[in-house]
């Protein structure tokens, strides 16, 4: 049998946002191991079909070859911050631009390219949020893909106070996929890791 081929390139951009303080955690999240890698070069490989490749954190805290740093300019606001701050840099001007962007948090070391090919096959017209549900039906914004022209509606809600990734959800247009459709391609795609003991269970 012949060796599956490679998932092709997707034309959308990726951003990982690895501001969070871990607190939970303990420790830097990102750079916690598990398999030989770092949760942040975990997220990140399933990521490099994708251009260009964005990274929202604290300013010199991480090095990422082919990752532009761009910096979390809401510090301590979450990850709908992180968004923010990946989307605004796409529409600078200074990098290639793109009107998708796959976003995931770095607590999410098994996503796979397949789980991100998988989902932008839902892109629609008109659409702003590509969202898949896991196993439990639960929406899950934290590995999605989003619009540029989500970006007013992120910055809106975050003026205003609100930091909720599913706040985000109830103001796009957003299409949603079902774990049927992405359990082949990333069987624990959801499973995140919030405490040292999750890591320490996954390693074992």
């Amino acid at each position: 049998m012949l060796p599956a081929a490679p998932p092709p390139a997707i034309v959308t951009a990726a951003i990982i946002t690895a501001g969070g303080a871990s607190r939970r955690f303990g420790s830097d999240k990102a750079l916690a191991r598990l398999g030989g890698q770092t949760l942040l070069e975990r997220v990140a490989a399933s990521l490099e079909n994708h251009a260009p490749r964005i990274l929202v954190a604290p300013p010199c805290k991480y090095e990422l070859g082919g990752w532009h740093n761009v910096p979390d300019t809401r510090s301590g606001e979450g990850p709908l911050a992180g968004l923010e701050a990946g989307l605004g840099a796409l529409k600078t001007g200074a990098l290639e631009p793109q009107l998708w962007a796959a976003f995931a948090a770095v607590d999410l070391p098994y996503l796979t390219p397949e789980f991100w090919a998988r989902l932008a096959q839902f892109r629609a017209p008109n659409a702003q949020a590509v969202i898949g549900h896991s196993s439990d039906k639960r929406k899950q914004p934290l590995a999605a893909l989003y619009h540029v022209s989500s970006l007013s509606t992120v910055t809106a809600l975050l003026d205003k106070g609100e930091r909720r990734m599913l706040a985000l959800l109830d103001e796009l247009a957003v299409i949603e996929v079902g774990w049927a459709e992405l359990e082949s391609a990333a069987p624990q795609a959801y499973q995140n890791v919030n405490r040292v003991e999750d890591l320490s269970e996954n390693n074992s």
